[in-house]
């Protein structure tokens, strides 16, 4: 089980060349996500979702709070929490010299998965994902979708049990982007446990069984789907979330 509680994060941004001021990019978050879940963390740009996921990832530290998997900290336990973990960026840079094949490759040594396994694995995520017309193809020649593909790829050759992923599906055509969102449900069935941050409340709405929103930094809602319409008296996510907010905002 993935633990998050009362998690907090501060930066510092210039208001002019000589004044700053102190902000919370994320201020007391808190939630769970069981085996066999997938958590939608929902809200639009710059509600924290990314910082969030950031530190769950454990590249960011938290200003305050704690995060735990399984009851392992980060401060004792980094490596192997991170063993068990893929996290995918929505600005992942790869590198685009390598083959899909090569690059899979390169991540299975990273984690020390042993060669026949290796194998196994890149062969199964190509199928699954559909690149095995682009196995061998260097990534700088890649479309976006067939990029975002191999992206994705990257984070499951070790077989994690924690997914972390941010806008998995953004920039991807309908077809690619149903490729990860079944890819996804299949993974839950296996017991794995999932976050996806979108923007996309009826991509959520579809696939998510419980799903976290977040609004400048403070979560203003959390479960199921149908409670928190049931809650808000509408009949989608989007409508719920702009239900809580008070309708659209002009403040950027």
């Amino acid at each position: 089980m993935l633990k998050v509680d009362n998690v907090k994060k501060k930066f510092i941004r210039y208001k002019n060349k000589k004044e700053k001021e102190e902000f919370y990019a994320d201020n007391g978050i808190t939630f769970e996500a069981h085996d066999g879940e997938i958590i939608g963390i929902l809200g639009p740009n710059g509600a924290g979702k990314t910082t969030l996921l950031r530190m769950i990832a454990g590249i960011l530290e938290p200003t305050e709070g704690s995060i735990s998997f399984d009851n392992l900290n980060y401060k004792n336990n980094e490596i192997e929490i991170k063993k068990n973990i893929a996290y995918l960026s929505g600005n992942t840079k790869l590198y685009d010299t390598l083959s899909t094949y090569e690059l899979l490759k390169m991540c299975s040594d990273i984690y020390s998965v042993p060669k026949d396994e290796a194998e196994k694995r890149i062969k199964e995520i190509s199928k699954i994902l559909n690149m095995e017309r682009f196995l061998y193809n260097r990534i700088g020649n890649l479309s976006t979708g067939q990029t975002q593909k191999v992206n994705i790829a990257r984070c499951l050759v070790h077989n994690p049990k924690y997914y972390i992923l941010d806008e998995a599906t953004t920039g991807l055509d309908i077809i690619s982007s149903q490729i990860i969102l079944d890819f996804m449900k299949e993974e839950r069935k296996k017991g794995k446990t999932i976050l996806y941050s979108t923007h996309y409340m009826e991509e959520a709405e579809n696939i998510c069984d419980r799903v976290v929103m977040i609004n400048k930094g403070i979560v203003i809602n959390s479960g199921t789907p149908e409670k928190i319409k049931e809650d808000t008296k509408t009949t989608n996510l989007r409508d719920s979330f702009f239900a809580m907010i008070g309708g659209v905002s002009n403040e950027e």
